[in-house]
């Protein structure tokens, strides 16, 4: 057997039978539900690698299995078996999330074809995410997310790893600033050389400056034995100063001194020590704004903006958090040695609706410890302790002027982060069918979103247009 398990979902016997035995001649192990409840119940109970479902059955249909799927797992490709009549509702299916669609009647060739292609697409996204560990692969199997936000950081540091230019990495904490410094070192031609990372918030001033630089037997009081600086330890590597925008305008100067000349002279030392070192720095602050207060050097900063990388919120990283969430489930289950199916969709509601202002950081302590004080196999809301984000009105919430468009509601998400999105939500959608007389189809296009992902969020906040039709 290949360990591939297949969960065909179909409310005909003949039909459900006949794609298991194909699926088990194949190799596959071949599971069936007649209906979508018994489905999810089955996922909820175990993975499977891939699902092939009806999209007429009574109850649940197929759209409704699909988007529990997406919330219990996520990475779990679906094809979709549809009837010739209803090949328009099963490419909207496509557009949320299923993988393919097959059109009875079909062939156990067709849909052996179909399923191979999905486990293969699988495959390549699992590894492009959890890449295994080798030399190859440079130090992105550290990080975790598919979005366009992390795609646009990848290409950056794929651009910037094999130069020798000062790169300042920018985000909140908990965004991953280190993994980026580490990244770009192992992909640069230093990657055999030390990489050497300072917090420059832990040092007061006056050791930091010792720390950096170094110092020499007798140079103040406590300096019992000459030390070597880190950019001396970092020679020929990597010195990656995390929280830059904390040190002193008189350290500021020093390190200055430093980027100009490529020498460090140590606390109580006369004679410059030539050094050969890359250097990254990184802060979650807005240097400009400190610039401009007299608090940071403006000459320091140029030399410290050559290669601006920034890090996106994990709140602006759409569709990384179920990957996330997967990843650190897998990972702490292992740890901790208990054996975690999933998150409930209760749980994963949550989750979606809650602000990480502490970014992924944030969200890996809140699965750390869900998993280890939960008693069930599935995540659970209690097991999360963080409370649900409160649905205050948007007149609470909204000072400004209601979204006009969907760029400008991602905008307003951004700016309402530490409150309720919904409210803000519903305000989009209430204004815009207003202003279309309760037309969807022409709301949905003044707004710039798909006629099927309007619906979608109309029908996630209980908006029905029947009661305003003439």
């Amino acid at each position: 057997m290949t360990g591939i398990k297949v969960l065909v979902v179909d409310d005909e016997e003949v039909i459900r039978k006949g794609i298991c035995r194909v699926m088990e001649g194949r190799g596959y192990q071949a599971e069936s539900s007649e209906s979508g409840f018994g489905a999810i119940e089955k996922l909820q109970k175990a993975p499977f690698n891939i699902v092939i479902t009806d999209l007429k059955m009574p109850g649940m249909d197929g759209i409704e299995v699909l988007k529990a799927i997406k919330i219990l797992q996520p990475d779990v490709p679906v094809i979709i078996i549809t009837g010739y009549s209803t090949v328009d509702t099963a490419v909207d299916a496509m557009k949320n999330g299923a993988f393919d669609y097959i059109a009875k009647p079909f062939t156990p060739k067709q849909i052996i074809e179909m399923v191979e292609k999905a486990l293969e697409q699988r495959t390549v996204q699992m590894q492009r995410a959890h890449p295994a560990v080798g030399p190859s692969l440079n130090g992105f199997e550290i990080f975790i997310g598919e979005s366009e936000a992390m795609q646009k950081v990848y290409s950056r540091i794929k651009q910037v790893a094999p130069t020798d230019s000062t790169v300042l990495i920018t985000g909140q904490s908990g965004t991953g600033k280190e993994l980026v410094a580490r990244a770009i070192h192992k992909n640069s031609m230093r990657c055999n050389k030390p990489f050497v990372a300072v917090d420059c918030t832990s040092l007061v001033e006056n050791l930091l400056e010792s720390e950096l630089f170094g110092h020499v037997k007798g140079s103040f009081t406590g300096a019992v034995q000459t030390k070597t600086g880190l950019f001396k330890v970092a020679d020929g590597g990597t010195l990656f100063l995390d929280e830059i925008s904390n040190i002193s305008l008189a350290t500021q100067s020093k390190l200055l001194r430093v980027l100009q000349e490529f020498k460090i002279t140590p606390i109580g030392g006369t004679k410059p020590i030539p050094i050969d070192i890359r250097l990254i720095t990184a802060t979650n602050k807005d240097l400009n704004e400190l610039v401009s207060e007299g608090l940071f050097r403006q000459d320091l900063f140029f030399r410290l903006n050559i290669i601006p990388i920034n890090l996106p919120p994990l709140i602006d990283r759409e569709g990384d958090l179920p990957l996330l969430i997967g990843h650190f489930l897998k990972k702490f289950s292992e740890e901790i040695g208990k054996d975690i199916q999933g998150i409930s969709p209760a749980a994963m509601s949550i989750l979606r609706q809650h602000p990480f202002t502490g970014n992924v950081r944030e969200l890996e302590n809140i699965i750390e410890r869900a998993v280890v004080l939960t008693h069930s196999k599935l995540i659970q809301p209690e097991d999360l302790e963080i409370q649900p984000t409160t649905n205050d009105s948007p007149e609470e919430i909204i000072t400004e002027s209601v979204p006009q468009s969907a760029e400008s509601l991602k905008e307003a998400k951004r700016q309402v982060r530490e409150k309720a999105v919904e409210p803000v939500e519903r305000a989009f959608l209430l204004q815009a069918l207003e202003r279309n007389n309760w037309n969807v189809t022409r709301a949905a296009k003044e707004v710039g979103m798909l006629r099927p992902n309007f619906q979608a969020l109309l029908k996630k906040h209980g908006i029905s247009v029947r009661d305003h039709s003439e």
